[in-house]
């Protein structure tokens, strides 16, 4: 996936939905904790030195797995890299949990998800299709395999 560093930078300065300072181990041998500001956008994760407007990385939330290793630490793996996890150390246990749950929803796959599970329900309960009205209901990518008939053809 390529990307435009003028865009990733401009988007790393929107509106995030968790933002704070958190301990950061890279994924490489021999990185030692430091301390980042981690902030949640969308599906990237950016993260900048603490006294930095400019990010120094960001971590598109796609094909990874996210784990607890503690109470307050938790990890990225990457589904091609599972090796090589970045690790975040919060301030406390609640904050640990909810910055998984955050990252976890961030992604488009958990959105997808969730697009196809309610939109089989709100079929099931109405008898319609609610993503026919935006003329998107045939598209592949949120088809459900059961639950919605075929199109008509």
């Amino acid at each position: 996936m390529r990307f435009n560093e003028k865009e990733l930078v401009f988007l790393s300065r929107q509106p995030s939905e968790r933002a704070a300072e958190l301990g950061m181990r890279g994924p490489k041998k021999g990185d030692v904790v430091k301390r980042r500001l981690v902030k949640l956008i969308v599906n990237f994760l950016f993260y900048f030195r603490t006294d930095e407007d400019e990010p120094i990385g960001a971590l598109l939330l796609e094909q990874c797995r996210v784990e607890r290793e503690d109470d307050h630490v938790f990890s990225i793996a990457f589904l091609d890299e599972a090796e090589r996890k970045y690790l975040f150390e919060c301030g406390s246990q609640e904050q640990c949990v909810e910055w998984i749950d955050a990252v976890v929803k961030a992604s488009y796959e958990f959105m997808r998800k969730n697009l196809i599970y309610y939109r089989t329900e709100i079929h099931r309960l109405t008898g319609k299709d609610p993503l026919e009205q935006y003329g998107i209901s045939d598209e592949t990518r949120f088809r459900v395999n059961s639950g919605l008939p075929p199109p008509p053809t």
